[in-house]
């Protein structure tokens, strides 16, 4: 039975995650030279066209159709063939599949694109796109479909995500290493300055990011039920105490707290919270966010020690995050809150944290073994990397000819 109540909240929360992307656009934008934000909002922005066309004709039956074996969907709902506004069996009961099914577009429209963060200011866009597409298909409707889908061969051993820290944060920080490992670094990395062009749009992007992030959690409990409240005030909680102790210890460290940090440590909070918002209540929400707001400034730090060049912080924020979230999950997850989860190190069930841990094995190994053999295969039959000349002139001259500012 169709719960017009669960509908219109799902429809609600998928809007709130489009949100997420153009936000995230401007997060990223604001954070790189002025000669590059537009090459740089455009990697996000057309995820929007090229993940929904995927995910109409293949991704949402890769990733939540018929199993095959616990490792992927079959695609027997090929260009949504059978995904009507009925219910489906295996899925959000309440609600037509139709929704369900572009709520979850949103959550894979948002995946490759976080994982530009890493290889911004020196990919080329053709590349960028076959990349983004390939990696769509072989390393994220997989990962949903083993954690998400019914069938799915993580979840059927007890692996536990509420809304996404192994299959979005994990996977595409995961691939962000990869991919600046690969792509080696920005032209004067150590050497010249790479100060943020416009630190009011990067917090204009956290803002519309953390309101984004509501729908992301809070309607992972694809019900408007008291589970969807936990996760939403978990939601909170987490992203304002990884802000909190990102600017402590900053302060701390450098002498000085910053407006970037603030951001980066309310992104922090609210990636690593998002494994574990619907299982978890409110004080374990606030530790995870502080836990996150230092684990991920620490993070961050290790770019410079031992060299790669992650431009935006995607490894020590998503995929880091990710991590901390998932093992945290482990420990703190209550059956009081949430009966469809689990009891965790707390609640006297270690074998929960074991699982959760070999989750993030299992998801951090895939992702970051497939994206290093997709990125080295794009770069051999196309070439991943601007060249030195389009490299300096920046993105919005050599990619897309067009300037944001005269």
């Amino acid at each position: 039975m169709i719960d017009t109540g669960d509908t219109a909240f799902i429809i609600a929360a998928a809007g709130l995650v489009l949100l997420m992307t153009p936000g995230l656009a401007l997060f990223y934008g604001g954070m790189v030279r002025s000669k590059n934000i537009l090459g740089t909002i455009l990697q996000s922005f057309i995820m929007i066209s090229v993940i929904s066309l995927e995910w109409v004709y293949i991704g949402y039956s890769m990733s939540f159709g018929p199993d095959i074996g616990g490792f992927i969907g079959d695609l027997s709902w090929f260009a949504l063939n059978g995904v009507t506004s009925e219910p489906s069996a295996n899925y959000a009961t309440t609600i037509p599949q139709n929704v369900f099914m572009i709520y979850q577009c949103m959550f894979a429209i948002i995946t490759p694109a976080l994982i530009t963060g890493a290889f911004a200011e020196r990919m080329r866009f053709g590349p960028f796109l076959v990349f983004s597409l390939l990696w769509t298909v072989l390393v994220y409707n997989p990962v949903c479909h083993w954690i998400w889908g019914s069938g799915g061969w993580l979840g059927a051993k007890g692996v536990l995500d509420f809304a996404g820290g192994l299959v979005v944060h994990l996977t595409s920080g995961a691939a962000a290493l990869a991919a600046a490992i690969i792509l080696g670094p920005r032209k004067g990395y150590g050497k010249d300055s790479f100060m943020p062009h416009n630190l009011p749009m990067t917090l204009i992007g956290t803002g519309l990011l953390w309101f984004g992030w509501f729908g992301f959690n809070g309607g992972s409990a694809l019900a408007a039920d008291g589970i969807a409240a936990s996760a939403l005030v978990a939601t909170h909680l987490g992203g304002m105490a990884g802000m909190a102790m990102w600017t402590f210890v900053e302060w701390l460290h450098r002498g000085k707290p910053t407006t970037l940090g603030a951001a980066s440590g309310a992104i922090a909070g609210l990636a690593t919270i998002t494994p574990a918002a619907g299982f978890v209540g409110p004080n374990a929400a606030i530790l995870i966010g502080l836990l996150a707001g230092a684990g991920c400034y620490y993070g961050v730090t290790l770019k410079g020690r031992f060299g790669y060049d992650d431009s935006l912080d995607v490894v020590g924020i998503h995929g880091l995050g990710g991590i901390i979230g998932t093992i945290c999950l482990g420990v703190f997850a209550s059956t009081a809150i949430n009966p469809g989860g689990a009891d965790g190190l707390l609640a006297g069930n270690p074998a929960f944290l074991g699982t959760q841990m070999f989750g993030v094995l299992v998801v951090g190994i895939y992702a970051f073994g497939l994206s290093w053999v997709l990125l080295k295969a794009v770069d051999a039959v196309m070439g991943l990397r601007l060249e030195l000349d389009s490299e300096i002139s920046g993105l919005d001259l050599s990619e897309h000819s067009e300037t944001a500012y005269s």
